[in-house]
């Protein structure tokens, strides 16, 4: 069980870093690399080749390809990460507007949490026990619900 992030450029790794807290929380083995689609594209090729890997998050800003090339290149789940770039709306048409075929799974902008939650979600058909981890956190969130960025708290 793994899941494989890649970051488009070293400035992305603190919302990387975000993914990782909570699939260590989750303890989910990852891995956290950065590989831009269009500097590095031999190194995305060779970690999106990884057999360990069961799913892959991909997060860039401004075109957001990333997620789109990893996605070319795999048949696994791919859940697409756009970052808040200017206005974020290009990360995000980007990620949300995949052709036919070539599926990404995407949340919303900065949204490194939800992207661990949804590929902790799709591991748990394969490894039941996430199950039980996933209720244990939906619990707490009920009890106490995470407050939006920018919002009173």
């Amino acid at each position: 069980m793994k899941v494989t992030v890649l970051v488009g450029s070293k400035s992305d790794l603190e919302i990387a870093g975000k993914v990782k807290a909570r699939l260590d929380e989750f303890r989910v083995p990852s891995e956290v690399h950065v590989a831009s689609a269009h500097r590095n594209p031999d190194k995305v090729d060779r970690l999106v080749g990884d057999p360990d890997t069961d799913v892959f998050i991909a997060m860039a800003g401004l075109s957001a390809a990333l997620p789109g090339v990893v996605a070319a290149r795999t048949l696994k789940p791919v859940v697409g990460v756009p970052l808040h770039r200017g206005l974020g709306l290009d990360s995000l048409l980007s990620v949300v507007q995949m052709p036919p075929g070539i599926p990404v799974a995407s949340v919303g902008l900065d949204a490194a949490e939800n992207a661990a939650l949804l590929a902790t979600e799709v591991l748990a058909l394969k490894y039941p026990e996430l199950y039980a981890v996933l209720e244990r956190y939906r619990a707490k969130w009920r009890e106490e619900p995470p407050v939006a960025p920018g919002s009173p708290p």
